[in-house]
């Protein structure tokens, strides 16, 4: 008899990392390091205002083994946003998990917008992302998260999906928000106690000297029709937290608070709204 021996090659992975730091002064930033590297690229739009930043991982998606490294470093006195190309994809997974870093620096006195476009979670994707935010003394930020549960349109209902997803933002050592969340096959099937069916959500964090005081025009616009969303205020810190059984409403929900939360200055342009 005979039998038939072969090696299984394992697939490629993609690795990337991107990170980016400005200085200068307030109104005329500059470049003042940058590092690419596999499969992760920013580009430095031209624009009116504070600089855009976007991010963008070529390899079109992530699934287990991936690993993709993000990075800000902002000086003292320094505005600027950064966002992302597009909503990132993260596919089934055959083995291991795909993991993202997403670190970010503020200096004295600087304010950074972190407003990543959505994460789409397809059935079977195994996601571990960490976002940590460190401020320096007088620095602010605004930190936006979404996450989309499988394509409505597509008629997709999700299963199977791991995720951890864990935010840090704290100053000087000291944490000011901590927000870690896991996603599991018994969540999706917890009811009212998990996601109560929702395909979408979003948390959006801003801290700054004087944060509480937008809560009440930030209630005043929470109606959007199939979202459910509540905001809530500490000395320096306002939190919205929305979900939603699609992601387009919520979409404009989040635009619309962060026309407010950002004094009225217009998305970062490659949002499409």
């Amino acid at each position: 008899m005979m039998t038939a021996t072969g090696q299984i090659t394992p697939m490629q992975r993609s690795r990337g990392e991107a990170r980016v730091a400005l200085d200068g002064h307030a109104a005329t930033p500059r470049l003042a390091g940058l590092r690419q590297a596999g499969s992760a690229k920013v580009i430095l739009p031209r624009v009116d205002g504070p600089p855009e930043l976007v991010f963008l991982n070529t390899s079109g998606g992530l699934t287990g083994g991936d690993v993709l490294v993000y990075g800000v470093d902002l000086g003292p006195g320094v505005v600027a946003v950064a966002t992302t190309q597009t909503a990132e994809r993260a596919y089934r997974a055959s083995a291991g998990v795909a993991r993202v870093r997403v670190e970010l620096s503020v200096g004295e006195g600087a304010f950074l917008d972190w407003l990543p476009q959505e994460t789409i979670m397809f059935n079977g994707a195994a996601l571990d992302r960490r976002t940590e935010l460190r401020l320096a003394p007088g620095a602010g930020c605004l930190l936006l998260e979404t996450v989309v549960l499988g394509r409505a349109a597509m008629g997709e209902t999700l299963t199977r999906i791991g995720l951890r997803d864990w935010r840090v933002i704290s100053r000087d050592g000291q944490p000011l928000w901590v927000e870690p969340l896991t996603l599991t096959d018994a969540t999706l099937r917890s009811g009212g106690a998990g996601l109560a069916g929702a395909r979408a959500f979003a948390t959006l964090c801003l801290v700054q000297d004087g944060a509480e005081a937008l809560l009440s025009p930030l209630r005043a616009m929470l109606a959007e029709s199939g979202v459910q969303a509540a905001a809530s205020a500490f000395p320096g810190r306002l939190v919205l937290r929305a979900q939603a059984d699609d992601g387009w409403p919520l979409r404009r929900l989040v635009a619309r608070c962060l026309g407010l939360l950002r004094g009225g200055r217009a998305l970062p342009r490659v949002w499409q709204i």
